[in-house]
């Protein structure tokens, strides 16, 4: 008689949860994460949320005025950060920028940078600029090379032309115009894994770099794992590395990340306005659920007249990228080496 084979992942990896001395659950809630949507001018091959220039996904004005409402009446919200896609190509952008602006809470975009060259975007840093808004870039190595395999040919040359830009204006240089860098490690092709490198010294090395041959200038460079999630997880399933990325992943747990994680005091909003743990959840449909086990939306909220209606963070698999080593997060880092 022959048994149905179990699950790989049910006995090759460990449950998140069942590594935790106790429930995940969240403090309170500063920060608004919000993805705007699907549409961007590039296709990377890491993204987790699988954009493009292909994808029509976006907010919708209802969504808009509600996440507006949601910024005006929650003044414990301290961040308001603005990912998609190209978070710019989306409806709403300026009008969320300009709420959040006008309750003083800090704002971020994360950009691809090229986005600025693209008709209809070349305000873009001199709008930034005049609302303050800080900026989180991607620019996944300092060789040109690296970035356009990851990214698109050509995507170097114009990531340095738009630091140039943002450089002119004052960014990475005036204290209230901050200019941040990401780096993403390498998709694997083979079960040699590695984590991202420690993040200060790889900080020197970038801006060493980029000042000597761009005269390029930056604040703070942020080390990010590639989770396997979006094109990630499925670059891992093709080559049969998916299981043993999740095992290097958990091999690597730190419990002393646990206490940092972004998860813990944000909210992570799709364009739908579902409400989510934080993005990797939201890449993969799994929502936030309240004390009785409901799912949230952003009318819920405003009904509730409430953030903190969540019991215990969702987790997953993927959670050993954010707690692996120094652990991982929007902010880079979670624990200095």
């Amino acid at each position: 008689m022959q048994t149905q084979p179990k699950n790989i992942l049910d006995t090759a990896v460990t449950a998140f949860k069942n590594k935790l001395n106790s429930p995940l659950t969240k403090k309170g809630i500063t920060v608004l994460q919000i993805n705007l949507g699907k549409r961007c001018n590039l296709a990377c091959t890491h993204c987790h949320v699988e954009a493009s220039p292909k994808r029509t996904e976006e907010l919708s004005p209802e969504i808009c005025e509600q996440l507006i409402s949601l910024i005006h009446r929650f003044p414990e919200i301290q961040i308001v950060d603005l990912t998609g896609g190209a978070p710019e190509m989306n409806y709403g952008f300026k009008p969320l920028v300009e709420a959040a602006r006008a309750t003083n809470k800090q704002v971020i975009v994360r950009s691809n940078l090229t986005i600025y060259f693209e008709d209809g975007f070349a305000d873009l840093p001199e709008y930034f600029a005049k609302h303050q808004v800080r900026i989180v870039a991607s620019l996944p190595c300092y060789l040109a090379d690296n970035v356009d395999k990851m990214r698109g040919a050509g995507v170097f040359d114009s990531s340095v032309k738009a630091l140039q830009w943002l450089n002119e204006l004052g960014y990475g240089k005036e204290p209230n115009l901050t200019l941040d860098l990401v780096f993403n490690p390498q998709l694997p092709t083979g079960e040699k894994f590695s984590l991202a490198p420690e993040q200060t010294n790889l900080e020197r090395d970038y801006k060493m770099f980029l000042q000597e041959h761009f005269d390029i200038v930056f604040n703070n460079l942020f080390t990010i794992t590639n989770l396997p999630v979006g094109r990630t997880k499925m670059h891992l399933e093709r080559r049969k590395l998916h299981t043993s990325y999740l095992e290097f992943l958990e091999s690597h747990f730190n419990p002393s990340t646990v206490e940092h994680l972004m998860c813990r005091d944000q909210l992570s909003i799709d364009y739908l306005g579902n409400v989510y743990d934080c993005d990797f959840n939201q890449m993969m449909n799994l929502p936030a659920k309240n004390r009785n086990g409901e799912t949230l939306t952003v009318s819920k909220l405003l009904e509730a007249g409430s953030l903190d209606l969540i019991s215990e963070i969702q987790t997953a698999a993927y959670c050993y990228g954010c707690t692996a080593g120094c652990g991982s997060s929007c902010g880079g880092a979670l624990l200095e080496s």
